[in-house]
């Protein structure tokens, strides 16, 4: 089984991107999953969109032939950031890859509350854009305080509250994709 996952964050040291890193190493026998940087995606523009530049049709070939899609994002100002924005923007123009994909949100901050707001507005683009959703009752992974939960040094999630939680979900949404 392939899956993608795409990070809604740049940064090097990113929580999200290293939950995308412990997931890609926990299932590795049961999914091959690539991490797609969205770094490499020019801003969306309706000019270039029928003949998009070749990072654009790459990412979106990428997600086209997997069989489910992890969208891992932190919270910027109660909402998604703008280069996960500008990924599902290309996403959903012209070929339009995610329409009936599987889908399942997950995001890790510093705060509290994890990513309950970027997830609540990441659902309400992902309706529209008419994704099949992983539903939300019991499979928000929403890592709040996520620097007591990663280890500095390997950047590896070791609270194993959050882990035994993640491989749960992670579990739940590989069955989603074979149904």
């Amino acid at each position: 089984m392939k899956m993608v996952a795409i990070v809604g964050s740049l940064r090097k040291g990113s929580y999200n991107r290293q939950l995308a890193a412990t997931i890609q190493e926990r299932f590795g026998s049961e999914f091959d999953l690539e991490i797609l940087d969205l770094g490499l995606l020019p801003h969306y523009d309706q000019d270039e969109e029928n003949n998009p530049p070749e990072s654009v049709s790459d990412f979106k070939k990428k997600v086209k032939e997997a069989d489910g899609v992890l969208i891992i994002t932190p919270e910027y100002n109660w909402s998604i950031p703008g280069v996960l924005k500008n990924a599902l923007d290309w996403l959903s123009r012209v070929d339009k890859v995610l329409i009936g994909k599987p889908v399942m949100t997950a995001g890790a901050a510093t705060g509290p509350m994890g990513t309950i707001r970027a997830q609540l507005h990441l659902r309400q683009i992902l309706t529209g854009l008419q994704v099949k959703l992983l539903p939300p009752a019991g499979n928000e992974i929403l890592i709040g305080q996520a620097m007591t939960k990663f280890d500095e040094k390997t950047g590896q999630l070791i609270d194993e509250v959050t882990l035994n939680f993640v491989d749960a979900v992670v579990k739940r949404f590989v069955d989603f994709v074979k149904e």
